[in-house]
């Protein structure tokens, strides 16, 4: 086997396919991973023509610890390369480069580059060969001359070099058969091509761009349609266009494809922002999770801000800046922005640098809950963008209304010589409206139709009961949907039956409406304005009417106003959880994103809402950490900021032991409770709540063991569910004395019953290991190890079983789980009366009597217990029923 692999960019062109063969005859022997094509036309003439002339693979043929070199043609961009993405990671291993594209900030480092800025990379290929005086045959020379007709337009394209004549001239030379070529090239429009091409015709509009002509089209598909970038190249010549942008929603994929004769519109730059790439004269890109509608504004803001270089922040910023710093109160911080009017201000550290942003709203709610004498730099947003004065305003936006930061600092190196705010970015979408998107204005719900995966992923009869909702909410004017965790689990694909809707009107009256038509049960909450559906099925639909929450002091329970939808959803904990979908029907399957939430969830991130987040509400620390273990995400570093300034300020202290103990259980219950109790540890919170619950690493090897045990447990489905955070406290107070678990259990405020419940069952605890411990060194029997632990409740032989360190009687405790506990005689007293004994005490002696034989595998069938309890009947002496 070879130890070099050739591939090409993913959805390959016929400069790539013709890139690939030239290279086989560069590197003989090696492997080529042909990684598809969406092109109809070079798909048909791979399968047909080139599967039968050259030995292509799949990585998965491969072994991969053999591979030590990867050549790459026709691209240098490592996200268009994933369906090579594990070859990255081998060690040592060797990269060589051919390109004809531009670098950018994606591009491979390589250790060999034959990259140039010529029309195809197929003539970078062919100046190689000559120069090493390789020779190909006619099928090679043709499929290379491929590469070259159509990544030159036929030698008309601007980009088209000499270097591309020279190397179609050598190729002729080989027999490059021309007629081949050019039917190929000059292909015939399918009727399905002729109807999309005239509709790409009319609905093409041309916008007149600082005195350029753009052409915009746009065409609405179903599925995938072969050789679009064809059908660009041949509108753009029947029409004469200079530019012309065409997006083509195709299946669930919107396809932009570009080109321009103009040298003020580099396309390769317009598609770079959507995440594909090219050349400054032909460029395209493929673009998943948004609409037409959003591609189109997003591309005239583009279009504005690169054809516009004279927009520049310099331009706009304010200057001399209104600034804080770092070590000044919060308080004071409020004062500044009041008496100038601001709605923010730049934190300063070490003279002119800037280390983070303090908002109005923050700085006064701070004040409120009593919080006015703390340093500005614990509640400042220290995660912020900044830019140079030399940038475009497109960039300004960006920070602003896509990522929702209100005053941007402007830098000269590391000094900030001006701020632009969102109020300077609103005036200059007064003064030129045409340059910002309706879709960027800030607070518009940023909206994309999710019906498809809501099909997918939903029950059948889930899915009509949303579509009831959202009927039910129009004939009663009322906007309807469905919120919060619900929807962010459809969205990772985890099953979620727990379904909550927020309702913009009377949340009551709704479910009360919903209620009936589904024939369930109703408890409303008047003060809350919310109620619980609880449908015949005994699944529970939770309603809300869109609210407002404030918190009067920190760690208070929320107040309730009335307000919109948007409002709600900012109340809500993390940004992952503020996703909502519109259920009425002519919106139906509308996934509404305020707060960036999609974009979390894709980068695996627990953010939350505002700084005091955690002040007002601290159990939102443990719910983090819980979504952390449980997604396997992570918390941001603003995030996780916000958090130990809580827990410094000592705000669990304020918090009812009532309120962390549920926090605590749902985490025990949760995916990787050890995790998140050692992160909880890591970040002081434990010893916030009570310093008795910090542990050692000792000890977390006992609650890793206890996870592994719960685990296995739940395994065997048994009906007798254990309380799993009992299991885990038993584990925390492992070691303790009575007093010292005593005062966790009044911290926490345990109920009489769970308190009685941790007490007894440490005390049998005790008895029982040394019990335990005497039966294994007498090898005790079953009935011996069942009177041992049939006593302790489950709880208690879970963690005993964790705790236990001798193999043995860790599986003796298995046993009695898996096994003893479940025994049974299969005689009653009934039985022993027929016997002839009289009724009284020695029934339920000779029945343990039988039930010990059974333990012990003495006896089994009812057979062999009824002979053995005439036995023990007989060594009793009783005397029959006369």
């Amino acid at each position: 086997m070879s130890d070099t692999v050739i591939t090409c960019h993913a959805n390959a062109d016929f400069d790539a396919l013709a890139a690939m063969i030239a290279a086989g005859k560069l590197y003989p022997g090696a492997a080529m991973i042909f990684p598809g094509t969406q092109d109809g036309s070079l798909k048909d003439y791979f399968i047909q023509s080139v599967m039968y002339l050259f030995d292509f693979k799949n990585l998965k043929d491969l072994d991969t610890k053999e591979i030590r070199r990867l050549v790459i043609v026709d691209t240098r961009n490592r996200s268009r390369l994933e369906h090579v993405d594990a070859l990255f990671s081998l060690p040592g291993l060797s990269i060589h480069l051919f390109d004809h594209h531009p670098p950018t900030e994606d591009s491979i480092s390589a250790d060999v580059e034959y990259c140039e800025i010529w029309g195809s990379t197929t003539a970078i290929m062919v100046s190689r060969l000559r120069e090493l005086s390789l020779s190909v045959t006619p099928d090679e020379a043709t499929i290379m001359g491929l590469g070259i007709f159509e990544d030159t337009g036929g030698f008309t394209f601007n980009s088209t070099t000499e270097h591309d004549f020279e190397a179609a001239a050598w190729l002729k030379t080989q027999g490059m058969e021309l007629e081949t070529i050019r039917e190929i090239m000059n292909r015939e429009l399918s009727a399905e091509q002729v109807a999309i091409l005239s509709q790409l015709i009319e609905t093409a509009a041309t916008h007149s761009i600082s005195g350029i002509s753009v052409v915009v089209t746009e065409v609405d598909l179903d599925a995938y349609v072969g050789d679009f970038a064809l059908l660009i190249h041949k509108l753009m010549d029947m029409e004469n266009m200079r530019v012309l942008f065409a997006i083509g929603r195709m299946g669930n994929r919107i396809q932009l494809v570009a080109r321009s004769r103009a040298p003020e519109v580099d396309v390769s730059v317009i598609c770079a922002s959507f995440g594909g790439g090219g050349h400054a004269y032909a460029a395209s890109a493929s673009i998943k999770d948004r609409t037409i509608s959003q591609v189109k504004d997003e591309l005239f803001a583009l279009l504005y801000s690169h054809i516009n270089p004279q927009m520049v922040v310099r331009k706009f910023m304010s200057s001399p800046v209104v600034r804080i710093q770092a070590g000044q109160t919060v308080a004071q911080a409020a004062e500044v922005m009041i008496r100038y009017g601001l709605k923010a201000l730049p934190v300063m550290e070490y003279g002119e640098q800037v280390c983070g942003i303090i908002e109005n709203s923050v700085a006064e709610k701070a004040v409120g809950h009593g919080l006015g004498a703390e340093r500005v730099a614990e509640y400042m947003q220290e995660d912020f963008s900044t830019v140079t004065e030399d940038e475009d305003l497109y960039r300004i936006m960006e920070i602003i209304l896509g990522e929702r930061q209100r005053l941007v600092p402007v830098l000269r190196g590391q000094e900030m010589v001006g701020v632009i705010t969102r109020t300077d970015l609103i005036n200059l979408l007064v003064q030129e409206p045409a340059r910002f998107p309706d879709s960027l204005f800030p607070g518009k719900r940023q909206e994309k139709n999710i019906q498809h995966l809501l099909r997918e992923r939903l029950p059948a009869d889930m899915l009509e009961l949303l579509r009831l909702a959202g009927r039910t909410g129009r004939e009663m004017g009322m906007d309807v949907y469905a919120v919060g965790g619900f929807v962010r689990d459809m969205l990772l694909g985890i099953p979620n039956d727990d379904i909550d809707l927020v309702v913009e009107g009377d949340g009551v009256a709704f479910a009360q409406t919903l209620g009936e038509r589904l024939g369930a049960r109703i408890r409303p909450h008047l003060k809350f304005r919310t109620a619980v559906l609880i449908l015949p099925s005994g699944q529970k639909v939770d309603v809300a009417t869109a609210r407002l929450e404030y918190y009067e002091y920190p760690a208070a329970l929320p107040v309730v106003e009335l307000s919109s939808l948007k409002m709600d959803l900012y109340r809500r904990d993390f940004s992952i959880n503020t996703l909502a979908v519109h259920l009425s029907p002519a919106h139906f399957g509308r996934l509404v994103d305020f707060f960036g939430g999609q974009q979390d969830l894709k980068d695996g991130v627990i953010r939350a809402l505002h700084s005091l987040s955690f002040v007002e509400d601290p159990t939102r620390i443990i719910r983090a950490i819980r979504f952390e273990g449980r997604f396997q995400f992570r918390i941001g570093a603003q995030t996780e900021r916000l958090i130990k300034n809580a827990v410094r300020l000592n705000i669990f202290q304020r918090l009812s032991g009532a309120r962390i103990r549920h926090e605590l259980r749902l985490l025990a219950e949760d995916a990787a409770p050890v995790a998140g109790l050692v992160r909880m540890r890591d970040l002081g919170l434990l010893q916030a709540i009570h310093p008795l619950l910090h542990f050692p690493p000792s000890k977390e090897r006992l609650l890793e063991e206890i996870e592994r045990v719960v685990t296995w447990y739940r395994l065997l489905y048994r009906e007798e569910a254990p309380d799993v955070w009992i299991v885990y406290f038993l584990g925390l107070v492992s070691g303790f004395d009575a007093t010292s678990v005593d005062l966790l259990t009044s911290r926490l405020q345990f109920v009489p019953r769970r308190t009685e419940l941790v007490e007894s069952t440490r005390r049998q605890l005790r008895f029982m290991a040394m019990q335990l411990a005497q039966w294994g060194r007498t090898n005790g029997s079953s009935a011996e190890l069942y009177d041992i632990l049939s006593p302790v409740p489950l709880e208690g032989l879970l963690y005993a079983m964790a705790k236990q360190r001798k193999q043995e009687l860790k599986k003796a405790i298995s046993r009695f789980l898996t096994t003893l506990q479940d025994v049974h005689v299969a005689i009653s007293g009934a039985d022993i009366k027929a016997m002839g004994v009289a009724p009284g005490p020695s029934f339920s002696i000779i029945l343990e009597a039988v039930k010990r034989a059974v333990l012990n595998g003495r006896v089994k069938t009812r057979e062999e217990q009824l002979e053995h309890a005439a036995r023990v009947i007989r060594s009793l002496g009783e005397r029959p029923v006369s």
